[in-house]
């Protein structure tokens, strides 16, 4: 064992010592969270250029209502308290609808809106009113070059579908003043649960809580772990397989054991990631405490996120070691490296059905399975929902065993295959070498 620890230490050296692990710790943030930081930078930041419309109004009942509506909205709501315009001030231009060819029409009103003379045209049915389901005469139609990020359309949608209501309102005799009471919307505001701060033992309200912070810290901390996958366990099948070709792996054989080697190298693969993700971890703690945020930070996630790590690590580690030791060749490195990695990256794609559902049949059932139990537990652990606590028992100790496995037959393939040239991996091969050794 203190060969193996003497190959951990050759290993975690050679990697914390280079320029690129440097690199690495300040710019793998950037890549993590850099999307987000430009996204709220710029989400306030909109195109204050005029907007002119055409319409196109089937019913005649419209025309006064929107065109009011758009000079109270160009001369109240546009504008903040310093006189800086923030919203762009919106023109209404009605045509009156071709009643014989509306098809060449809109083809019209669409070019316009590819030379920039308007920024879209809408369509409203003759009887939106008391609309019929499924004919185009019910139907309002906007048309944009991109109507479905359309900001105008979204503030349009609220306005038409005001006036909608308030016609139809007006023609059962409801009186004209208590409309506007009619409409008026409340918002259900996203709450957390109320708690017991430990340290006063004092009842602590709920805080409000947004979509971004739900997602948010999911997100990041699972996309720690595969990139930490990504910077130590994968590399390993190149690392091993450059060893074996380089006939360096023959001399170390020569005062080391097969299984000293191998754990040596995914000791060493370990202790990269554990000081990797420590820094990320405590520098996120460090600064949210700063922000006056430290209570996003799911403390009782942490520990989890730690023993997930290392038997992820060492679980992928050993069966990329082992593959490493079949690979003649570079190329052969290349035709295994993507299907191996294939079942790896999947929780990467079940990542949003879970943060949205971490109790549902599908989350519960894919987070038991071992190979992903470390990342997709850890996911529906960090969302704001309380997990059954069996559960991640049940997966840590699947883990473990599946670990265990990994660990024994990566070893039988390794010790098998690390000094045998010219004979390409195979599946069936691998199994022989498991069951044989």
């Amino acid at each position: 064992m203190n060969k193996a620890l003497i190959i951990a230490k050759r290993e975690y050296r050679a990697a914390v010592r280079t320029k690129g692990f440097l690199i690495t710790i300040l710019l793998l943030p950037l890549f993590m969270g850099g999307g987000m930081l430009v996204f709220t930078l710029l989400k306030d930041k909109v195109d204050v250029n005029d907007t002119r419309i055409a319409v196109l109004d089937k019913s005649g009942l419209f025309a006064d209502y929107l065109e009011s509506t758009a000079i109270f909205r160009n001369t109240n709501e546009i504008f903040n308290e310093k006189g800086e315009k923030v919203l762009p001030a919106i023109y209404f231009e009605f045509i009156n609808p071709d009643s014989i060819d509306i098809n060449q029409q809109k083809l019209t009103l669409s070019d316009r809106v590819r030379k920039k003379e308007i920024h879209a045209f809408i369509q409203i049915g003759a009887d939106v009113v008391h609309p019929r389901t499924g004919e185009e005469q019910s139907g309002v139609f906007y048309y944009s070059e991109n109507a479905a990020f359309d900001n105008t359309r979204t503030w349009f949608n609220n306005i038409i579908n005001n006036k909608i209501r308030e016609i139809r309102l007006l023609e059962l005799g409801v009186d004209q003043e208590k409309v506007r009471d009619l409409f008026y919307w409340v918002n259900a505001d996203a709450m957390g649960l109320v708690n017991i701060d430990t340290k006063t033992g004092q009842v602590v309200d709920a805080r409000k809580s947004s979509e971004m912070q739900t997602i948010l810290v999911p997100y990041i901390l699972l996309l720690l772990m595969f990139m930490m996958l990504m910077m130590s366990a994968i590399p390993l099948l190149t690392a091993v397989m450059e060893e074996k070709t380089e006939r360096i792996a023959e001399v170390l054989l020569g005062s080391v054991t097969p299984w000293e080697f191998m754990t040596g190298k995914i000791m060493g693969s370990l202790g990269v990631s554990l000081t990797t993700s420590a820094i990320y971890i405590a520098g996120a703690v460090f600064t949210l405490g700063r922000m006056d945020m430290s209570d996003i930070v799911p403390f009782n996630v942490l520990p989890w996120f730690f023993i997930y790590m290392v038997l992820n690590i060492i679980m992928v580690g050993s069966v990329m070691a082992a593959l490493g030791a079949t690979c003649n060749d570079s190329k052969d490195a290349q035709a295994i490296q993507f299907p191996v990695m294939l079942p790896i990256i999947i929780p990467l794609f079940l990542m949003m059905p879970i943060i949205f559902n971490p109790l549902g049949k599908m989350a519960t059932g894919f987070s038991l399975f071992p190979l992903w139990t470390p990342m997709l537990m850890l996911l529906r652990q960090s969302t704001s929902v309380t997990i059954p606590m069996w559960q991640p028992v049940v997966g840590l100790i699947g883990v473990i065993l599946f670990t265990i496995f990994c660990v024994w037959a990566g070893a039988r393939i390794f010790r098998s295959t690390i000094i045998l040239q010219g004979k390409r991996p195979k599946f069936g091969t691998l199994i022989r070498y498991i069951i044989k050794g």
